[in-house]
């Protein structure tokens, strides 16, 4: 059974930073491309980050320069470290096989404002 857990969402201000965390059991993720998605208010979800299990990155147009993914095999946990915040960027955040599986975790809330 595959279980996805999100972490390391919160407030912060515009211009500040966040590091977010995906634990899972039952998806190896080194073996996998993950990515990590977000669902704005009154938004579909979309694709901000993903890493392949070669370790090659891409980014969307939108988070490019200021987000970073990585993943760390031994605790098979993948980050996403985010800078300079926009209030744009609110949204829960998800990771998830790229593509998808149909099971999703609780995902973690970000919030940006002053």
């Amino acid at each position: 059974q595959v279980q996805l857990v999100e972490s390391g969402g919160g407030l912060v201000q515009p211009g500040g930073s966040l590091r977010l965390s995906c634990a899972s059991s039952g998806m190896i993720f080194r073996f996998i491309t993950v990515g990590w998605y977000r669902q704005g208010p009154e938004k579909q979800r979309e694709l901000v980050a993903s890493i392949s299990s070669a370790g090659s990155t891409k980014y969307a147009d939108s988070v490019k320069g200021r987000f970073t993914i990585s993943r760390d095999n031994a605790r098979n946990t993948v980050f996403l470290q985010m800078n300079s915040l926009k209030p744009e960027d609110t949204a829960v955040y998800y990771c998830n096989r790229e593509p998808p599986f149909s099971y999703w975790g609780q995902g973690t809330q970000v919030t940006v404002s002053s």
